[in-house]
């Protein structure tokens, strides 16, 4: 199964990402600074791998707001992990038509993929197989690979902070 959105002109500057690793359970969380504005959808949607990996999409106002990676998919590095050379700037919709009006988060199986650079700052998950995409920047370092389709089929999270470390 596959989740498609819409891809609507960006608005302003993009948003900064709070980035925050929680240091007992291994999860990041990237939210979306801005507060999102419009009316729609508010929930999540999982995107669960077969290996038991998920990353769980906030939606806000019917607007991807952040990602959270709760359990992670093996990480493959990579020396040369290079952010697409095109990517566009646009608010990516959530379309109530296609969940109903009284979902508030949605559950989606589906293959995923991690890889990072050597430093782990630049992650990107693909969803689903391989294809064709375009990048949109949602906020100044969350991308979303999206389909020709609509289809969400990749996330970036760039200049990712460090794991905690103990002291």
């Amino acid at each position: 199964m596959s989740f498609a959105v819409q891809i609507e002109p960006a608005q302003g500057v993009p948003s900064e990402v709070d980035y925050r690793w929680d240091a007992d359970t291994d999860i990041l969380t990237a939210a979306v600074r801005a507060k999102a504005v419009g009316e729609g959808l508010c929930g999540s949607v999982e995107l669960m791998g077969g290996d038991g990996a998920w990353l769980n999409l906030d939606v806000t106002a019917g607007r991807i707001h952040g990602v959270e990676v709760a359990v992670w998919p093996d990480v493959r590095k990579v020396s040369a992990l290079r952010v697409p050379a095109s990517i566009e700037d646009g608010r990516v919709a959530v379309p109530l038509r296609k969940l109903g009006s009284d979902v508030g988060s949605v559950s989606i199986d589906t293959a995923l993929m991690a890889e990072a650079d050597h430093a782990e700052e630049t992650i990107h998950f693909r969803v689903g197989p391989p294809r064709q995409v375009r990048t949109v920047r949602i906020a100044r370092d969350l991308l979303l690979d999206v389909d020709s389709h609509g289809r969400i089929a990749g996330v970036w999270l760039l200049n990712v902070p460090p794991f905690p470390v103990d002291q």
